[in-house]
């Protein structure tokens, strides 16, 4: 299974990492009106496991190169990967707009894992499957615990 894969940078991987991380850089910066999201988090351990495992995802995205792998073009997963993206990028919109609920907070948490997973299927990257799961499982838990239940 390995030797399928190769050092090298893919720099879609990268450039769709940095478009989903737009949105949160701005969060950083601009404060959204009823901002709920800037709560003390009750779920330190699964949202380290989370970071850990961005990390991972996005290395192993951006670092491992499936030797099989067409190049980019407008698949049904590229689309999947834009859609996804979308969603989220409106969930942002609707959040700014001081609209806090459980379709937005999960449209914060679950179409930018979906991106991910969707471009690791698209690229063959199927390693990175797991450091992608194992974020989505984490991100899921911390956005029903900390935003959904309280």
């Amino acid at each position: 299974m390995f030797k399928k894969y190769r050092l090298g940078f893919d720099v879609w991987g990268m450039l769709l990492f940095l478009i989903v991380m737009i949105p949160n850089f701005i969060w950083f910066a601009i404060p959204a009106p009823n901002d709920v999201l800037r709560v003390t988090s009750v779920t330190e351990v699964l949202d380290t496991i989370a970071s850990v495992c961005q990390v991972l995802m996005i290395i192993v995205l951006c670092v491992l190169i499936n030797r099989e792998r067409k190049k980019i073009s407008i698949t049904p997963m590229i689309v999947a990967v834009l859609f996804c993206c979308f969603l989220y990028f409106v969930s942002w919109v609707i959040y700014y707009s001081g609209i806090v609920n459980v379709f937005v907070i999960l449209g914060l948490t679950i179409p930018p894992c979906l991106t991910f997973l969707f471009f690791s299927i698209d690229r063959k990257n199927v390693i990175a499957i797991v450091p992608i799961a194992i974020f989505t499982v984490c991100h899921l838990i911390y956005g029903i615990v900390n935003f959904i239940m309280r």
